[in-house]
């Protein structure tokens, strides 16, 4: 089985999740959508409102917080595949 590669795991993910949480906030603004079903996001994310400066901060911690849990899910991955391909080759 193959292996992910940790690092470029985890920077495509904080990209991913940094620009869909950026665009998910500028769609609400834009649309006149209702900003209170994503105030609850502001208890996670310090900073963080339906915004343009909130979309800014938010972008910042989906960085981090998607680089953060890619890397943990790559690192999971990689250890379950060693660990399930050694007992196969038994």
């Amino acid at each position: 089985m193959n292996k992910l590669n940790v690092k470029a795991f985890a920077i495509t993910c904080a990209i991913f999740m940094s620009i869909g949480f950026f665009g998910i906030t500028w769609w609400i603004i834009f649309t006149g959508g209702d900003p209170a079903a994503f105030d609850y996001i502001g208890n996670v994310y310090l900073g963080y409102s339906v915004t343009p400066i909130g979309s800014l901060v938010g972008f910042a911690w989906a960085l981090v917080d998607g680089l953060v849990l890619g890397a943990i899910f790559a690192w999971i991955y990689n250890f379950l595949v060693d660990r399930f391909s050694a007992k196969k080759g038994e």
